[in-house]
């Protein structure tokens, strides 16, 4: 088995790799090339023409060892995306962030729900409520891809710029709404309790994280800054990890829930973060491409048959960006945006990279859609964030990030 695992991790690094470079060069995120490589090595592309060499990479053996892999990377990975919000910015741009944010959200759940609602009858699996169909899809469709919207403005240089500010910190909060959201959806696939008591214990851990956990984790990180060695910090900072994704496990949210919280209720500028964002790079490298793995494994374009289901596709993909475009132009008069502006700010919103392969991979585990359905919103994904950075292009052309900067702020 570990020869297997070996096996499978090596093929995965190197065709991230390969292909991650390759989207670097034609001034892409990497992540998309990394994406795409999972989804390349999956019954897809290589399972499609070369059986047996997607079988000698995967065998039977290696899928347990390669799923536990792939979740605890994700459970890792929303930490760090937890770590590295940064409140300061939300306060400083208060107004025009929760127009913006609020408007992003509920655009794409609106249209989402509309959507669902055509969808469920032909892909929702027959045990699902329609409600719950509706709230999942209504989610899907506003999730917003953080960590690589931050690397298209860092690639622009336009993280300082006001515009840069105001998507980093609508994005955050659009983030955590949705993962809020989601974690009732799954809390009412796991238990069957009330739809009022998955909420209620929602709240009541968001507020102990917020209220009760976090001014003591404050004062923790603060003495083990000045007191403790780094290995220290780090052992701390990953233990209470554990114990908040457990925690959420146990009460059947998820465990990525209570990992994603906890990074967020960890000052993001104390030695601790610093030094826990330290293991972003063996992340990237190691543990999010098996993720990739994981989900293109799951992936199989050969369950989209027929043009029907294609135009389904090209209908989830139009609802999806028409959201994130329309919530920010409805936005942009209160953010006292321009047109231009306001449609870039959509763009950027518009990327959903590996946030949304979370989600997805969540709605397949716990049942909520199918697999023909789950490939369909895939492709959706990956296509939202290849559209990202080309639109900014075309929509602020050659205009240097300076220019932006010194353009009137909100």
């Amino acid at each position: 088995m570990l020869v297997d695992l070996l096996t499978a991790l090596a093929a995965v690094i190197l065709l991230s790799q390969l292909l991650g470079r390759l989207f670097a060069r034609l001034h892409q995120p990497p992540v998309i090339g990394e994406i795409l490589a999972g989804l390349a090595l999956g019954p897809s592309l290589l399972g499609r023409f070369f059986p047996e060499v997607q079988h000698a990479i995967f065998p039977a053996a290696a899928l347990t060892p390669v799923n536990a892999t792939a979740q605890l990377g994700v459970v890792l990975y929303m930490f760090l995306v937890g770590l590295e919000l940064d409140a300061g910015v939300v306060r400083r741009q208060l107004r025009a962030t929760l127009a913006l944010a609020g408007s992003t959200i509920v655009v794409p759940l609106l249209g989402g729900a509309a959507l669902a609602l055509v969808l469920y009858p032909r892909f929702s699996p027959a045990s699902v409520p329609q409600g719950i169909f509706v709230l999942f899809i209504s989610v899907s469709m506003c999730v917003t891809a953080f960590p690589v919207l931050a690397r298209i403005l860092a690639d622009r240089g336009m993280t300082q710029t006001w515009l840069g500010v105001l998507a980093l910190a609508s994005a955050a909060v659009a983030d955590v709404c949705a993962w809020c959201l989601l974690a009732v959806v799954i809390g009412l696939v796991r238990t069957d309790a009330n739809p009022l008591t998955v909420v209620l214990t929602t709240v009541v851990f968001v507020g102990a994280m917020l209220f009760l956990v976090r001014p003591a984790i404050k004062r923790v990180v603060a003495r083990l800054d000045r007191d403790s060695p780094a290995e220290t910090s780090i052992a701390f900072g990953l233990v209470a990890m554990l114990v908040s994704a457990l925690i959420t496990e146990a009460v059947g949210i998820h465990a990525i829930f209570g990992a994603f919280l906890m990074g967020a209720v960890i000052p993001h500028d104390s030695g601790m973060a610093r030094r826990l964002l330290g293991v972003k790079h063996v992340l990237a490298v190691l543990l999010l491409p098996a993720y990739f793995a994981y989900a293109g494994l799951r992936t199989d374009t050969g369950l989209v048959t027929g043009w029907g289901d294609w135009l389904f596709c090209l209908a989830i993909i139009l609802v999806a960006s028409a959201g994130k475009f329309a919530g920010a132009w409805i936005a942009a008069p209160i953010a006292r945006m321009s047109w231009r502006d306001a449609s870039a700010f959509g763009a950027l919103m518009n990327a959903r990279g590996l946030m949304e392969l979370i989600v997805l991979n969540i709605g397949l585990d716990v049942g909520v859609i199918t697999p023909r359905l789950f490939t369909l919103l895939v492709i959706m994904a990956v296509t939202t964030t290849l559209m990202s950075s080309p639109a900014l292009r075309i929509l602020l052309g050659p205009l240097p990030a300076e220019a932006l900067a010194n353009s009137p702020r909100p």
